[in-house]
C-alpha cells in the first residue's frame, strides 16, 4: 500500500482538509480521494490529491 496526501483549500488559501490515506494504486486512490471529497462537501473546493512521488492524481481549481 502507499500513502497519498489528500488537500483542499479555501479561496483565501486556508486549508479546510489535510489527510492522508493507504491506496494500492494511483486510480485507486483517486476513487478514494474523490469519494472523500464528496463525503465531506468539498469536491467544488479547490483540491489537490498527490502519490507518495508527489505526482498530482487528482485536482480540481
Amino acid at each position: 500500500m502507499r500513502t497519498y496526501a489528500l488537500t483542499v483549500f479555501s479561496q483565501t488559501g486556508e486549508k479546510l482538509l489535510d489527510e492522508s490515506f493507504e491506496a494500492p494504486s494511483n486510480e485507486e486512490a483517486k476513487k478514494i480521494g474523490q469519494a472523500r471529497l464528496d463525503e465531506t462537501g468539498y469536491s467544488e473546493y479547490t483540491h489537490r490529491c498527490v502519490s507518495p512521488e508527489a505526482k498530482l492524481v487528482l485536482f480540481h481549481r
